[in-house]
């Protein structure tokens, strides 16, 4: 990896003139960061270590030759607060900041700053640097061979090569930001769209009552004292057509106690009855309700013991189109990881039943999160940081019905990004078009952004190559970089398949006492189509022990070397085998009746074997091949009319080459 070059220079006024004033801003930025208010932190952080908005290196108060020379106190006051500026910019999310002072931190020598290796190849990763991230985390990993970030830092490697390889292929579909007037200052996630409106959940700031902002000293110690928080997370309306050229934006009235934030709004069927996060401060997030009489919302109650309590978080309510579940996510006991995916019935006088684990196929050891069902296509899609992806949040699918899923599958890029992408949520019945939320394009927040998934629909019908009618009761299978799915024809003998990115396929066509039919197309060739690929096929039939002529099959004049047209014959069984990889055949050559009974034997055992001989060249196992000679002992015709004249034409017919499937 070629690494990250950042100019040394050697500052002394770091430890001279400008002492003092550099230890007050440090202790400013440690006040924030204790606070966890991490963008002001990283704003006086970089006023102790003399950084501006224009600078082109970082500041080092000493060289590896001078640092012997530097009072031990100010080296960790110049690294601590380094480290804690790439914290800083890291935990509000600005991973181009982090990055920049992570390389330098990953070359401190204690021990307590062996993790800027690990969150530097983190801030690489995101910033779609992957193979300098790869890198750098094999590095961690050789370095810190016991430490607990280890485990992370291996499935961070998978996730990189993935991020390379699905980059290759990107998914087809259309992403565009929604308009600037949803997307305000702050974070902006969690939209829904009914039939009149658009609600989403928006962090932006609001007026709110205090002094300005104070910094002071008392007695030695540094004390902030700020205003209230301006940015409340609450739930705000549109109206639904957001390409107007005015769009009206308000703070949904849920009639809310004071100081209570809400998130991820979610209706049932009929759209009176909104579930909803809220919290207040340094309490645990909750689901709640609220009812609408009279085009008002009544203040909202808890979903009860069963879904909330004061020791777990629950939050990100779905309910299902029909209104009969509520999918949420939780770190409840008795999950598998952080947050699980759960869900429960919701009866019909609206109380909420026993939440039940959504299981292990769909959750892991680290967070699942933002739910949505579609009782139509049977799909759950939902957003992971414990899989193979992107990194951070992506975006997974997968099929079941709340008993038995399918292994969730990643959405790819661009559905995904190196940053985070949570709360997928439809505007159409099959969820081909929707809304995200992603700061893939925010150097902090989470922005909403409208998608349109494409597809290639793959289609064609399968007959028998004798009979030319379609065929009922074939599999086909189509396998792609995602995996494999698999159709069955029935009397129509059509198959379709839909993908969402031009990437080579491959499909496999199979049926009893059929051969097995397998058909790969490239990049170049999925990349010219539009939305449709026509495909039909024919698929020939066999019976164990019962011989198939290979037609055109020649040898030289009284020899048993192929000519060059009957190896490309040949070249058609060889397609067979490898396409029916359990196959054994036998290969067996006849003769007509001219010359003595021993030699058309011997010769007709040679030309088998010249056949065999081929096939095995084309790397096919011998183990799975036979050969017969039957000289002119099995005619198939005559060579001779009953006049006693010659048959050229009889004799032809007997001079072939079969073959015979022995075992399928």
């Amino acid at each position: 990896m070629k690494k990250l070059i950042i100019q040394i220079i050697i500052f002394l006024s770091y430890i001279t003139a400008n002492a003092q004033y550099v230890v007050n801003y440090k202790k400013v930025a440690d006040a924030y960061f204790q606070n966890k208010d991490y963008y002001a932190a990283s704003t006086f952080y970089k006023k102790a270590l003399k950084i501006t908005s224009d600078s082109s290196q970082i500041v080092m108060p000493y060289t590896s030759e001078s640092k012997q020379n530097i009072k031990d106190n100010l080296i960790e006051d110049y690294e601590g607060s380094l480290f804690n500026l790439a914290e800083s910019s890291r935990l509000y999310r600005n991973f181009l900041e982090a990055e920049k002072y992570y390389a330098v931190a990953s070359t401190f020598g204690k021990p307590k700053y062996k993790n800027a290796l690990f969150y530097y190849a983190e801030c690489l990763r995101t910033n779609k640097k992957f193979p300098e991230a790869i890198s750098a985390f094999e590095q961690f990993i050789a370095k810190n061979k016991g430490d607990d970030l280890v485990k992370t830092a291996n499935l961070e490697i998978l996730s990189c090569r993935f991020a390379i390889k699905e980059m290759r292929y990107p998914r087809m579909m259309q992403i565009n930001k929604v308009p600037e007037k949803v997307n305000g200052l702050g974070s902006n996630y969690a939209a829904v769209k009914t039939a009149d409106n658009f609600y989403y959940t928006s962090s932006r700031p609001i007026a709110v009552a205090g002094k300005p902002e104070v910094i002071k000293a008392v007695k030695g110690e540094t004390v902030v004292t700020t205003k209230a928080n301006p940015f409340i997370n609450n739930i705000y309306v549109a109206k639904d057509n957001l390409s107007a050229s005015e769009i009206a934006v308000k703070m949904l009235d849920l009639n809310l106690p004071k100081d209570m934030e809400t998130a991820a709004i979610s209706f049932n069927p009929e759209g009176n009855v909104a579930y909803f996060t809220a919290w207040k401060e340094k309490e645990k997030y909750a689901i709640y309700q609220s009812k609408k009489v009279d085009n008002k919302w009544l203040a909202p109650t808890s979903l009860g013991l069963q879904i909330n309590d004061k020791d777990f978080n629950s939050a990100q309510p779905f309910v299902t189109s029909d209104g009969k579940f509520l999918v949420f996510s939780s770190d409840r006991s008795g999950g598998f990881g952080k947050y699980d995916l759960w869900y429960a019935s919701i009866r019909t006088d609206g109380s909420v039943g026993q939440p039940v684990n959504l299981g292990p196929q769909i959750n892991t050891e680290d967070d699942e999160k933002a739910p949505y069902y579609n009782l139509l296509t049977k799909k759950l899609f939902f957003s992971s940081d414990g899989r193979i992806g992107f990194g951070g949040f992506d975006f997974f699918e997968s099929e079941g019905d709340f008993i038995n899923w399918t292994k969730p599958v990643n959405l790819g890029y661009p559905f995904n990004s190196s940053k985070d992408d949570l709360y997928f949520t439809p505007i159409n019945a099959d969820a081909s078009r929707g809304y995200i939320s992603s700061d893939r394009e925010s150097a902090c927040c989470l922005e909403i952004f409208e998608v349109k998934r494409e597809f290639i629909s793959i289609e064609g019908i399968i007959s028998d190559c004798k009979t030319k009618k379609p065929l009922d009761g074939v599999s086909v299978k189509m396998i792609d970089l995602d995996g494999e799915k698999v159709i069955i024809t029935d009397k129509s003998g059509k198959y379709e398949f839909k993908i969402d990115s031009r990437r080579p396929i491959k499909l496999n066509l199979s049926k009893d006492n059929y051969f097995a039919l397998s058909k790969s197309y490239s990049y170049e060739e999925v990349a010219k189509a539009d939305t449709l690929m026509q495909m039909d096929y024919c698929i020939n039939s066999f019976k164990i022990n019962v011989p198939i002529v290979l037609e055109n099959i020649y040898y030289e004049f009284n020899s048993a070397e192929l000519t060059s047209s009957s190896q490309k014959t040949l070249d058609a069984l060889l397609a067979i085998m490898e396409d029916n990889p359990e196959m054994e055949i036998e290969l067996g050559a006849h003769t007509d009746d001219v010359g003595t009974d021993a030699y058309n034997q011997d010769l007709s055992e040679r030309r088998a074997k010249s056949c065999l001989n081929y096939l095995v060249s084309k790397n096919i196992s011998e183990n799975r091949l036979s050969f017969k000679g039957y000289g002119e002992s099995v005619p198939i015709a005559q060579n001779k009319f009953r006049n006693g004249k010659d048959n050229p034409d009889g004799r032809a017919k007997n001079r072939r080459t079969e073959f015979k499937v022995l075992k399928k």
